[in-house]
């Protein structure tokens, strides 16, 4: 969108700088992509009118034109362009001159021919992108006049803004012009055009009917009479060439006028050529043809909007193009203005699907402003002068528009969002100038959305409008802070836990296949009731696992085979049990962790438990008892809380048996789910002790049935504070020890805080935990 700062200053008093002006606009949105100054650097450059036209002897392309620069001497310029005739007047730039472009103008060859200047297009002369032909000046300049006089052309700055989809309003010079003003505190005034009137009414001279209310929300015509086409005024034409626009006689230019400046695409049918005097608004029929005014025949579908006439023939193709049939010509004299509001999105459609994008159907596309028809069908009369008439009152046929209902903003959303602290007063203060009613209380506003403003129909749309005009470069910068991704949960944080707690007691996981063969529950001394898959890829993996015990006891057997009896292992996995509820689907998962500790005995096991339950910070006791799968006098359950959360000891002989795996092996298995669902923290450290420790030795005989857990109690008990470690290092059965008891060796270190233990306090610590086990249990002190 290009607009001129002359233009602008016809609807707010801009002053300043033109590029401190250009800043402001960036700064709301409307990036300014390029600057140039109009008007300047055309000094050395005349009108000159064409004497003759020849061709070049020795270059197609090439012309030689012979000019008359005022002085009544013919030159010859060698020129590339074929637009001009004998008698036309164009601009040259004569021997010595210094272009906009910086290019210098010299006597030069062009195959063999002198050119003596240079014949100038309204690029060259910084008056409009149109490169095509040279520029041809009104007939009524004289030659050898400056191109600048001769045209009224004045100092000028052009910006070429960049308008995002979201901003229709900015698709007008009026409606840039509005948003700069109310960032500058500037009063904004829209043209109040008094045309000149007749006593004819307009609704007596023409009809227009709206047969498709869907598409055309509402179409608004005005009738002109006594009408004269001819050339449009030279500062209409100026801007219109500046903005990229070729002039081409008075109706057309002040049509693009009205367009570039309201935002309002029209179009003039001549009123003697509409069959029925009037305009009907319809859906095209599929495979109807209409020839726009390009000259190319379109076919159109039903989801094509059309504009013919009473007669039903077509003239155009509803927002996007007109066609040949009510085209104006030289002879027009009476004129119906077409100013309508069309279905964007439908618009939209036709245009892409018949490749033709115009100025029109880029601003329909947008989204137009109802209310500005009026407006603008006035400004269009008063454009064409005091010659042309307005016919009294207007044609006004009404379709389905969309409703425009208040937003609610509040005022903490509009500070959550672009990071302010505002008031209430100050959001609407920053509102208001841009054309929106406010209403409401201090939490929150009712704001009602101007008509040219269809792209602001949410609370997160006038919050933007809010933050365009307070300033984005004075909102303070700051890095949003993300979410973080990639995190543990507290259950995944303590499973790592016991992982790395296992890792750096020595073992290594493993991770045998969750499926079993059909008989490994069995041979692990389990209850073969495992649940059957019924699609397994191999028979040998088709049962679901029960337990951990069947798949470390086949890795076992592996590394025994390979002379690794000793390997000491551990799997974290689930198991799957049958659901305890008659109508559960899924089974019981749950998940586990175990220990198999190869060529090792249930203390060992013991040991490795205590050590992950003290990392985890959690309490327990063990007792005895009789455990599927494990040695029937060398297992224990461990409690927590009295909660039965797994057992220890080792596996039984006929299970390793069975798997081929040689020896003992140490073992415990935790139900990982309840376990971490007790109450847990981190480890308790404890100061390290200065002073020297002592060990004491302390066998005792007891029943087989007295667990070594039960012991180990009583004496913790009886040592106290002074205890730092307490070790089972010997289990003995046989020799002096009767049938049914068997003799437990343990080591008992003591060291003082604060001192060095003497040996009559160590003979008093031994004293007391003879005594403690001897009475508490049925044991014997071994000598």
């Amino acid at each position: 969108m290009k607009v001129l700062l002359s233009w602008l200053r016809d609807f707010a008093p801009f002053e300043g700088d033109p590029v401190a002006l250009g800043d402001t606009m960036s700064d709301l949105g409307m990036a300014v992509e390029s600057l140039d100054r109009l008007g300047e650097g055309l000094d050395g450059i005349v009108v000159a009118k064409v004497l003759d036209l020849r061709p070049h002897p020795d270059a197609d392309r090439i012309q030689l034109v012979d000019v008359d620069a005022g002085d009544g001497e013919a030159r010859q310029i060698a020129c590339g362009a074929f637009n001009m005739a004998v008698g036309d007047h164009v601009p040259l730039a004569t021997i010595g001159t210094t272009m906009p472009d910086g290019m210098e103008i010299a006597r030069r060859k062009m195959r063999g021919q002198w050119s003596n200047g240079m014949l100038c297009s309204g690029r060259e002369l910084a008056l409009g992108d149109d490169h095509s032909g040279i520029f041809v000046l009104p007939s009524d300049t004289t030659p050898g006049h400056d191109v600048s006089d001769a045209l009224g052309i004045e100092s000028d700055v052009l910006y070429d803004l960049e308008i995002n989809p979201n901003r229709p309003d900015a698709m007008s010079v009026a409606g840039v012009a509005r948003d700069l003003a109310a960032r500058l505190g500037l009063p904004f005034q829209l043209p109040a055009p008094s045309p000149a009137t007749s006593a004819v009414l307009a609704t007596e001279r023409a009809r227009v009917e709206i047969v498709d209310t869907d598409l055309c929300g509402r179409f608004v015509g005005y009738v002109l009479h006594d009408v004269t086409v001819g050339e449009s005024p030279r500062w209409l034409a100026n801007r219109l060439t500046a903005l990229g626009m070729r002039p081409i006689n008075s109706l057309v230019d002040v049509s693009n006028y009205v367009m570039l400046e309201l935002g309002q695409p029209n179009h003039a049918y001549d009123l003697a050529r509409l069959g029925g005097g009037g305009l009907r608004v319809r859906r095209a029929r599929d495979g109807e043809t209409l020839v726009t005014l390009d000259d190319v025949e379109r076919r159109l579908t039903t989801d094509d909007l059309l504009i013919c006439d009473l007669d039903d023939v077509p003239n155009g193709i509803a927002g996007v193009m007109g066609g040949e049939a009510a085209e104006i010509s030289a002879t027009t004299t009476d004129v119906l203005l077409e100013l309508a509001w069309f279905q964007p999105m439908a618009v939209a459609r036709t245009a892409r699907r018949l490749g033709l994008r115009t100025e029109a159907s880029a601003r329909f596309e947008k989204g137009t402003d109802p209310e500005v028809l009026e407006l603008a069908g006035r400004r269009f009369a008063e454009l064409l002068g005091a010659e042309a008439q307005l016919a009294g009152g207007l044609i006004d046929e009404r379709g389905d528009l969309p409703a425009r209902e208040p937003v609610r903003v509040r005022t903490a959303r509009v500070n959550q969002v672009i990071g302010t602290d505002l008031d209430t007063g100050a959001v609407a203060a920053l509102l208001e100038p841009i054309g929106f009613d406010i209403s409401g209380a201090d939490d929150g506003l009712d704001v009602a959305v101007p008509s040219w403003r269809p792209d602001t129909e949410t609370e997160i749309d006038v919050v933007e409008e809010v933050a365009r005009h307070h300033g984005y470069s004075r909102i303070p910068r700051r890095v949003p802070r993300s979410s973080i991704s990639g995190g543990l949960t507290p259950r995944q944080r303590d499973r790592r836990r016991v992982r790395n707690a296992l890792v750096g007691l020595g073992f290594t996981e493993v991770m045998p296949m969750p499926f079993l063969a059909p008989g490994d529950l069995a041979r692990a001394g389990l209850d073969d009731d495992g649940i059957d898959v019924a699609n397994p890829l191999v028979a040998e993996e088709s049962v679901m696992r029960t337990s951990l015990l069947p798949g470390i006891c086949k890795v076992l057997a592996y590394n025994a085979s390979h002379r690794h009896a000793d390997v000491s292992i551990f799997e974290v996995g689930h198991v799957y049990n049958r659901p305890s509820e008659p109508d559960a689907v899924l089974p019981d998962e749950r998940e586990r962790v175990a220990v198999a500790i190869g060529a090792a005995e249930a203390p060992a096991a013991v040991q490795a438990w205590r050590s992950l339950a003290a990392h985890l910070g959690i309490g327990h006791s063990l007792e005895a008892a009789e455990i599927p799968g494990l040695h029937p006098s060398r297992a224990a359950r461990i409690l927590v809380d009295g909660r039965d959360v797994g057992s220890v000891g080792e596996i039984d002989p006929d299970v390793l048996a069975a798997f081929d795996v040689p020896g003992r092996v140490g073992w415990f298995d935790v139900d990982l789910t309840t376990l971490l669902a007790q109450r847990h923290g981190p480890e308790a450290y404890v100061p390290v002790r200065l002073y020297p420790s002592s060990d004491l030795d302390l066998a005792f005989e007891v029943d087989d049935t007295v667990p070594a857990a039960t012991v180990e109690a009583t004496l913790r008990d009886a040592a106290g504070d002074l205890l730092v470690e307490l070790d089972l290092f010997d289990v003995f059965r046989g020799g002096a020890v009767p049938d049914g008891r068997r003799s437990l060796a343990f080591r008992l270190r003591f060291q003082a805080p604060d001192r060095t233990l003497t040996d009559a306090e160590l003979a008093d610590l031994r004293t007391r935990c003879i005594d403690a086990a001897q009475s508490a249990l049925p044991a014997t002190l071994r000598g």
